[in-house]
């Protein structure tokens, strides 16, 4: 299967990044489906999505005409069988839990023919583990979007051992095809190119803030204005999702038994439900609704 053979791609969770990819890829000419188990969820992404398009056409980026083309192409499903049975790609963005996911993949082995390529967004969680959950595991790889999904242009592609050559050049064509520029790892690797560069920045901005060197809020301005970084990593945590980084670092704690640096803020925050912009608290308060994700 290639680029061309692409027509309609489902979307597997209706979250933030879910609903961004979703429209995304509606957005460059493709019929792009978005389930998600929670109907709720599917309403809200409804919403988001219309909202969106107003704004930008309020904003002179787009016109009416336009937004509604999009639009059309942007539909939502609650069925995973109707949703992922006659898509030609199928882009996992579920909680990033190994079980959860493994169910998932089990369940849509059974709806979606032998030739259906399927690419999981998960951050950390390489392909390869989830491979024996399907009959042709040479159609799975992992495609990476960075948040938010809409804006960033990078997309990571990683070819594992079990991924077909053909796979990893349709997914990297289509990245490009959705205003993408993509990037092919070769193998996996834990944490893939940037957030295993991040982790190691990540790693000695606790350090420095746990040591009582400094605030977050000072690491973030050092790195902000002295490595002219677009959002420092604590700020940048609050966008990305404090519950996400929670459920990293409790996977590497896990694995390794060795705490990851800040492990114990992180806990202490997710459990407060600080998780960042999406809750309204994290290292920063966002007390306007409006700044939220």
């Amino acid at each position: 299967m290639g680029i061309t053979d692409i027509k309609t791609v489902c979307v597997v969770g209706g979250g933030l990044m879910g609903r961004q990819i979703a429209l995304n890829t509606a957005i460059h000419g493709f019929n792009a489906v978005l389930t998600d188990v929670s109907p709720e969820v599917l309403e809200k992404a409804d919403f988001w999505a219309r909202e969106y398009m107003d704004e930008r056409v309020a904003k002179g980026r787009i016109t009416r005409n336009e937004a509604e083309i999009f639009l059309s192409r942007f539909h939502l499903e609650s069925s995973l069988h109707k949703a992922a049975s006659q898509a030609q790609l199928v882009i996992e963005a579920i909680i990033e839990e190994k079980k959860i996911k493994a169910d998932f993949f089990k369940k849509l082995n059974t709806i979606i023919p032998l030739d259906t390529i399927v690419a999981t967004n998960s951050s950390y969680m390489v392909s390869s583990m989830f491979k024996d959950c399907l009959d042709n595991p040479s159609r799975l790889a992992n495609l990476h979007y960075f948040n938010p999904a809409l804006v960033l242009k990078l997309t990571e592609v990683v070819q594992g051992e079990h991924t077909a050559d053909e796979t990893a050049s349709t997914l990297m064509d289509f990245s490009r095809k959705t205003g993408k520029t993509p990037i092919l790892l070769k193998k996996e690797v834990d944490g893939f190119v940037v957030n295993r560069i991040l982790r190691a920045l990540k790693d000695e901005a606790f350090w420095l803030v746990t040591e009582g060197v400094c605030t977050p809020q000072e690491v973030d301005l050092g790195v902000e204005l002295g490595l002219s970084h677009p959002m420092g990593p604590f700020r940048l945590n609050d966008l990305t999702g404090i519950d996400l980084t929670y459920h990293l670092y409790e996977r590497r704690y896990q694995e390794t038994g060795i705490k990851p640096s800040g492990y114990d803020i992180i806990k202490e925050k997710y459990e407060a439900r600080e998780w960042g912009r999406k809750t309204g608290k994290g290292f920063y308060s966002y007390d306007d609704p409006a700044t939220r994700v």
